[in-house]
């Protein structure tokens, strides 16, 4: 259920103005967010490279629990992606390899117009680990 609410909040902080063309009352807990925007972003940038490497690791559960599987990793996916985009720049604080910040860049550039989409996504599959940890028991 935690994922599930952060992702959706990452996915909220992707999609702002979105969300407040919807439910204007929404843009003062989004401001109050913003200034923490990075931070939120490179930690889920880290959390989601290690839920990547963790679903693959456990592949396996691909035939035991399948939906439970493909959410992890999409779960895992959209963190990854979504958090470089929102933390890129408290990331290239702590990385000084002049070749990595190329490469985030490069990555950046890729992900930058599929923001949006990343946005709604992540608010979709987030609801979604939400229900579902109510619904099912793992």
């Amino acid at each position: 259920m935690v994922n599930g609410i952060w992702l959706a909040l990452l996915g909220v902080l992707a999609v702002p103005s979105l969300i407040i063309a919807k439910k204007p009352n929404a843009k003062e807990l989004i401001a109050k967010l913003t200034p923490y925007q990075g931070w939120i972003g490179a930690i889920s940038c880290l959390w989601g490279v290690w839920g990547i490497i963790s679903a693959v690791l456990n592949l396996g559960w691909l035939t035991a629990a399948p939906i439970y599987w493909i959410t992890w990793l999409a779960d895992s996916v959209l963190q990854f992606a979504l958090g470089l985009i929102l933390g890129i720049g408290t990331l290239k604080t702590f990385i000084k390899n002049p070749q990595a910040q190329t490469k985030m860049d490069e990555t950046l550039a890729k992900l930058q117009p599929k923001q949006g989409v990343l946005g709604l996504a992540a608010i979709g599959v987030g609801v979604w680990m939400i229900v579902a940890s109510i619904l099912f028991s793992v």
